[in-house]
Order: C-alpha cells, then structure tokens, then sequence
C-alpha cells in the first residue's frame, strides 16, 4: 500500500525498497515481511519542513489509521528539512508528547529511522547503528495492541534488538553502506 502524495517520489521509493530489502530480508523486524505480503503498510511522504506542518501531518495520519484499519502501519518519510541526526529527534520528541496531547498514548507509539542513527555510547560509525538507520528520516507509527498481539506470540521478543546489533556488527558498516546506496538507486 502506498497512498502517499506522490507514489514516484525517490524518497517513498528507496523506502520502500530498504523495508524490503533490508528490514525483511535480513529479519530486522520479524513482523515486517507479513505486512508487507499484506500491502498493509502506508507509505507517506511530508515535503513540509517547518516543524508546525510536520506535526500536523504527523496528527493526519494517525487520523487515517483511524479510520482505515486495514492499513497496519504508517511509515511517514521526511525527504527535507530533518536531515541532522539531533534535529531529527527533537521532532521526534515533540511528535511523541503530542500524541500523548492528542489522546494517543496507549493506541499508536512511534519508532525512528534516520540516515545518521546513533545509538547513545555507539561510535558514530558502529555497525550497530544500521539496525536503524534508513535512507531518508522516517518515523514510523506503530498500532500498539497489533505490537503487543505480535511480541505476545513471538518467542524471546527481548531478544530482537541484541540479535540485530549481533548481526550488523558480524556484517559490517560496509556491508549496510552498500545496502542503503542500493535501496536508493533502485526503481
């Protein structure tokens, strides 16, 4: 499912392509690849870069999962204007209390993606940092009782992110280098 403004936009695109194949190729996400088979992840794509419009946009889509329970996730991509790594997650921040403002707190949680991903204390060029690092600032709006339905049936859920940082450090910066070059140049 793609619904967003432009469907040809490069940005929705190498998204899409890094959910593929990255996040469920190599089983980042364990839930991912049932989505995807399902077309039930929502693509969208927010051009505005003041932080004000973001947000708003950010409201809207919460709205559309609403009111379209078929579409599971939302995957909201930010082409410009969050390109810093710490700008990026003020919004994040900004975006999360709002949620909670906007009577969301326990219905939708929000995960982040970002091309310059740090974990605090990781080396900025750690291979663990590709665990959630994505081609373009994405926040990804999460339904929380379809997430907790999912880690309830999933054995060891608590083991999913010591697993993937196990995996990207055995691969290597380079190898997700590469990976994140090809979703972005591939149609």
């Amino acid at each position: 499912m793609s619904n967003s403004v432009n469907d040809q936009h490069p940005s929705l695109l190498a998204t899409q392509n890094w959910v593929k194949n990255v996040i469920m190729k190599y089983n980042i996400c364990p839930f991912a690849r049932r989505e995807i088979e399902r077309q039930s992840i929502r693509y969208s794509v927010i051009e505005h870069t003041q932080l004000k419009m973001v947000l708003k946009s950010l409201i809207n889509e919460c709205l559309l999962l609403d009111e379209q329970p078929q579409i599971e996730t939302t995957l909201v991509i930010l082409p410009r204007g969050f390109e810093g790594f710490y700008a990026y997650l003020d919004l994040v921040d900004i975006a999360t209390d709002l949620l909670i403002e906007q009577g969301y707190e326990g219905i939708y949680q929000l995960a982040s993606f970002h091309p310059d991903y740090c974990f605090e204390g990781e080396a900025q060029d750690s291979a663990a940092n590709y665990t959630n690092r994505s081609p373009y600032p994405t926040i990804h709006i999460i339904r929380e009782a379809s997430m907790e339905q999912a880690l309830a049936n999933y054995d060891d859920p608590e083991s999913i992110p010591e697993r993937n940082i196990a995996f990207a450090e055995r691969k290597g910066s380079d190898f997700f280098i590469k990976l994140l070059q090809q979703c972005a140049s591939r149609k």
